[in-house]
């Protein structure tokens, strides 16, 4: 027993180094004495980080990640350079960064002036509204018929401070159920346990999209919020930071980025070959004409 705890000591102790070491050497640096990047994304924030039907992880913001690490490695020269991939969720995204277990994580996450005392953004990838997704049938078209009702979010993410705070503010009485990923708080709606869903736009068309029969859902009210996605890495970190905003403006600006947008928004997507019929807005159109790193608040 006495030598099983001492061999989890010296490996809690080899991790907490290696934390330390790319806190204070830099990430480039990190990776590169270590042979390793780490990439945190998400389970199931369809269409931007999800696994398909072969436990891959794909999606929008994950063939930006990829493209990132090809960036890496050049800027490295380091064509071997090994991927570790970690699972996050919305409660414990910024603290995989802070500690050193995630490099640079891309799926879901939204810039804000709050995140931004936390980790470093990356420059943005996309913009979403905050919205509501419900039944066709509920007779739920705004914000105030959510009076007295139950409404699913998820924990940890914007839209769970908007709701909580709406229903401070206005008195509005609603039993706000904060599930743990965006599938679980869809699965609330779906069976019937909450009348409306509240998130970003994008990622209430890729639950829908799941469903044996998204017309019966449908996404409603005036956005909440316009809310900017980008890539979390460590703070005080400028010389990582170069290298992961060069590539995406690159990605942009080439028109490459066009291109993955129609690929998981306007086309059939794994793995049930349905279409989000999500085109692009104005502030995505923008965007990609001028790149940027802005939260917007």
């Amino acid at each position: 027993m006495k030598v099983r705890n001492a061999a989890l000591l010296v490996a809690m102790l080899g991790l907490f180094a290696a934390r330390v070491h790319a806190q204070d050497a830099g990430t480039l640096k990190k990776i590169k004495d270590t042979g390793v990047i780490s990439l945190g994304y998400r389970e199931s924030s369809i269409p931007f980080s999800y696994y398909d039907d072969q436990q891959n992880v794909i999606g929008y913001s994950h063939e930006f990640l990829e493209k990132i690490v090809e960036a890496v490695k050049q800027k490295l020269d380091m064509p071997d350079l090994k991927v570790r991939m970690t699972p996050v969720t919305p409660q414990n995204r910024i603290p995989l960064v802070q500690n050193g277990t995630v490099d640079l994580e891309c799926g879901s996450t939204t810039n804000n002036i709050e995140r931004e005392q936390q980790v470093t953004f990356s420059n943005t990838i996309f913009v979403i509204e905050t919205r509501l997704m419900t039944r066709k049938d509920s007779g739920i078209k705004n914000w105030s018929d959510l009076k007295g009702k139950t409404v699913a979010t998820t924990a940890g993410t914007t839209s769970e401070r908007l709701l909580r705070k709406m229903n401070q503010d206005k008195g509005m009485g609603m039993n706000i159920i904060s599930a743990k990923d965006h599938g679980e708080a869809f699965q609330t709606l779906s069976g019937g346990r909450a009348s409306a869903f509240m998130m970003d736009d994008a990622l209430l068309a890729g639950e829908r999209a799941k469903w044996g029969n998204p017309a019966q859902f449908v996404i409603v009210g005036p956005p909440k919020s316009e809310e900017a996605y980008g890539c979390m890495m460590r703070k005080n970190d400028p010389e990582f930071k170069k290298v992961v905003d060069a590539e995406i403006a690159r990605i942009e600006t080439s028109g490459e980025a066009d291109q993955i947008y129609r690929r998981w928004f306007e086309a059939p997507i794994p793995p049930n070959g349905l279409n989000l019929n999500f085109p692009q807005n104005d502030a995505i159109k923008s965007l990609f004409r001028n790149p940027n790193d802005k939260p917007i608040d």
